[in-house]
């Protein structure tokens, strides 16, 4: 007998993309419902993203040292998060240093640790071949995304670019990783619990800054500074949590349906 789990994820899986993206949209928007009547400090939305990330290293970290293979792990992704932090690291030394700047600098080490671990210690289990995507796809947007569009601050605009770019770039950071999954199809349970982390970990920052604009009605974006920036701000969280939300389904209905590999579609990423 199926369990109603099931049933419903089999109901969502026949429906065309635009009633699954519908489906989404609605499910968002009730899950931002929720938080705001049980949030009452929606900065603890912003704490929770971060212990949430660190959980996930927590769990990368784990991965490597106890089953000593670095197999479906993505290098790309995790340079490509080295940059941004390093980046962020430097603009908040710079512009606004807080306790954030802490954060992000014990995230820097322990993913600078990863790479390390990937490139020497495990590579011979490192899967070069599955971690094919070109990151000049990313790299070049972010770049001139952020001296296109960057904040409006009085510091310097060499700053200013460098804030607009590590935003940019987290945004898309973990398109490396996806690919490998996409390649390998079937997602071993460390890589697929980091990788929901980082999903639920954006969700949560995400929803932190959209229900801040809508307790604040709008000004927050007059805060974040004039133009394009504010809104492109409040964008790259949107899109980094819809570009996780499809594997965080998978992800779910794996976990419910009792299955220790996750086996994704193809077209999932």
């Amino acid at each position: 007998m199926r369990t109603p789990i099931h049933a419903v994820s089999t109901w969502v899986r026949r429906q065309p993309p635009k009633v699954k993206a519908f489906l989404a949209v609605v499910s968002g928007m009730a899950a931002l419902v929720l938080l705001k009547l049980i949030v009452h400090d929606h900065d603890n939305l912003f704490v929770a993203a971060e212990a949430v990330h660190s959980i996930g290293i927590s769990v990368l970290i784990y991965k490597l040292m106890k089953e000593k293979t670095c197999a479906g792990l993505s290098l790309k992704s995790q340079e490509l998060t080295a940059i941004f932090l390093a980046v962020r690291l430097y603009c908040s030394f710079v512009m606004e240093y807080d306790i954030h700047t802490i954060l992000d600098l014990a995230t820097l080490g322990t993913t600078l640790w990863v790479i390390y671990m990937i490139r020497f210690n495990l590579k011979t289990t490192y899967m070069e071949e599955k971690d094919n995507f070109a990151l000049y796809y990313v790299l070049a947007p972010c770049v001139v995304l952020a001296v296109w569009i960057h904040p409006s601050t009085s510091h310097n605009i060499l700053n200013r670019i460098s804030w607009g770019f590590c935003v940019y770039l987290e945004a898309v950071s973990v398109l490396p990783q996806l690919r490998v999954m996409q390649n390998t199809k079937i997602v071993e349970p460390f890589t697929a619990h980091y990788v929901f982390a980082l999903g639920v970990a954006r969700f949560f920052s995400c929803a932190h800054w959209v229900l801040q604009m809508m307790d604040t009605h709008g000004r927050l974006l007059v805060v974040l500074g004039y133009g394009l920036w504010p809104s492109m701000v409040i964008i790259s969280e949107i899109v980094q949590t819809f570009i996780l939300a499809d594997f965080c389904y998978y992800y779910v209905k794996s976990v419910f349906g009792g299955q220790l590999v996750l086996r994704l579609p193809s077209g999932v990423v």
